[in-house]
């Protein structure tokens, strides 16, 4: 583990400080908080950024996704 300095606004780390004291378990402080927000984010942005990426890949084969799909229907309304 790496020890990072950052800045922060004085009413955020208060914030910070506050969801520290009322987390209550054993070695729950502003670092753990702060490395929580973290690993949340960065799990948010990753798992957006993955379905911003399957996203265009269905923009760019709609077309024949929608001409497959139109066919497959076809075939099962024949069934």
């Amino acid at each position: 583990m790496k020890t990072i300095a950052i800045t922060i606004e004085e009413e955020m780390l208060e914030r910070v400080d506050r969801l520290a004291r009322v987390a209550g378990r054993p070695g729950s402080n502003r670092s753990r908080v702060i490395r929580e927000a973290v690993r949340n984010y960065v799990a948010l942005a990753e798992q957006k950024a993955e379905g911003e990426r399957e996203a265009a890949i269905v923009r760019r084969h709609r077309d024949r996704l929608k001409r497959e799909g139109q066919a497959l229907v076809k075939q099962q309304a024949k069934l």
